[in-house]
């Protein structure tokens, strides 16, 4: 039930009041304050109502934000001295889809054994419900949004910068309270909350993303950002308007972040010029599973200073462990004061050709055992921390079943476009190998 980033999909199919009732009901047994908050999908409204009497129902009290961006909800679970937060949101998925993502306090999003507890509740349908006369009580916190921007101004120097923020009709408001108070001047785009996504898909992709290319490369601002639905992911576009790739921005971070014996943790896809920053400030680039959850795990360890993931989850371990999108702007704008313009920045991170492919398969799981058999029999360096990834120095490769479709996934990567042609070849050959059977 629970995915990498909570429940989500199709409202009235696998998201619907009565699900939502069910996990409130769940989470109750071992949480006596929850926070709750959505983004502006109308639905929302419904499933935050079922999760409010679900909760009260098991006794618990309820913290209301209303509208508010997911790292808000992480946050504020505790800020309120909560036990547990939810975040009502499909984050960057269309708009008739919705999700429940909950969060412990720490600003960590539930772990594993978290999930599972809920989990086995869940499909025993045994919730034990408070009395009458013990059933939670309802409060509303209006000051989550404020509590975040004074979080983000505390941590980050202040600026004159000019920067363009496409919220894609998103709860991401309090990036724009957050650049505006630490000095800068925010030009705005799709800024007005709209579950239905008119202006551009949720998702902050450079496609997606076009009208803010455009703005950026005819206008006098300094860099543009972009968030998702909800807020928790931020990309970037240059001063000259370019579209900054995930795996650069997660290099440029993590070069600002780390120093000698540092680590930083990211996914098992991440490029090569990811290693290449971490290593030039003699840090250690340790890898995660693919999932902005399993970075925040393993961000919680010793020496981990950041975390991120090339879609847009960036993570900074001492301020919280939830991936925090109006965050990373501000810091993102007092690194480029610091450091000169995002361009130049961009143009100092040496990329490599990187080669992608999907093939299709009714039996993922039997498909991936038979790599797996095949890889480790072989004098490859092979991790199966997330799929099959083989090292080879210069070059990499990945095979890795999606999480959501039937489909396997093939990455490669190499400092040269011919071998990273060639050890793509080799990775899908293995592929097909493993769909004949």
């Amino acid at each position: 039930m629970f995915g990498t980033s909570g429940i989500r999909g199709p409202v009235g199919e696998t998201v619907t009041a009565e699900l939502a009732l069910s996990v409130a009901r769940a989470l109750a047994e071992d949480a006596g304050r929850v926070v709750v908050g959505r983004d502006p999908r109308e639905s929302g409204r419904i499933l935050e109502d079922a999760l409010a009497a679900g909760l009260r129902e098991g006794g618990s009290d309820v913290v209301r934000l209303g509208l508010a961006a997911t790292p808000t909800v992480a946050r504020s679970v505790g800020w309120c001295s909560a036990d547990a937060g939810v975040s009502i949101t499909a984050s960057h998925n269309p708009p008739e889809d919705n999700g429940l993502k909950l969060w412990q306090p720490s600003g960590q999003a539930f772990d594993e054994s978290r999930r599972e507890r809920i989990e086995t509740r869940l499909a025993e349908e045994e919730f034990d419900l408070a009395p009458w006369d013990e059933q939670g009580g309802e409060t509303r916190w209006a000051r989550a949004r404020e509590r975040h921007v004074e979080a983000i101004e505390a941590v980050v120097a202040s600026s004159e910068l000019t920067v363009a923020v496409d919220l894609g009709n998103g709860a991401g408001g309090v990036s724009i309270d957050a650049l505006q108070a630490i000095g800068c001047t925010v030009e705005t785009l799709n800024a007005q909350p709209d579950g239905r996504f008119p202006g551009r898909p949720s998702e902050p992709t450079a496609e997606n993303c076009a009208d803010l290319q455009e703005f950026v490369r005819t206008s006098s601002v300094d860099l543009g950002i972009a968030h998702d639905g909800d807020a928790d992911r931020l990309q970037a576009v240059t001063d000259a308007g370019e579209w900054v790739s995930g795996d650069v921005l997660l290099a440029i971070f993590a070069r600002e972040a780390a120093s000698a014996g540092d680590r930083v943790a990211a996914p098992v896809d991440t490029s090569l010029a990811v290693d290449d920053a971490v290593a030039e400030v003699g840090a250690e680039l340790v890898r995660t599973p693919v999932g902005d959850v399993y970075v925040a795990e393993r961000a919680a360890g010793a020496s981990v200073v950041f975390g991120g993931e090339p879609s847009g989850a960036w993570i900074w371990p001492n301020e919280t462990l939830c991936p925090d999108g109006p965050m990373a702007g501000a810091k993102l704008v007092e690194l480029i004061d610091r450091r000169g313009p995002l361009s130049t920045l961009v143009d100092e991170i040496e990329t490599y050709p990187i080669r992608r492919d999907s093939l299709e398969t009714d039996d993922k799981a039997g498909a991936m055992e038979r790599v797996r058999k095949a890889v480790e029999s072989s004098d490859n360096e092979v991790d199966t921390l997330d799929g099959v990834r083989v090292d080879r120095g210069d070059a990499w490769f990945l095979i890795r079943a999606s999480g959501t479709q039937p489909l396997i996934r093939v990455t490669a990567e190499a400092r040269k476009p011919a071998r990273a042609d060639s050890v793509f070849n080799e990775a899908r050959a293995l592929v097909r190998d493993a769909l004949i059977g």
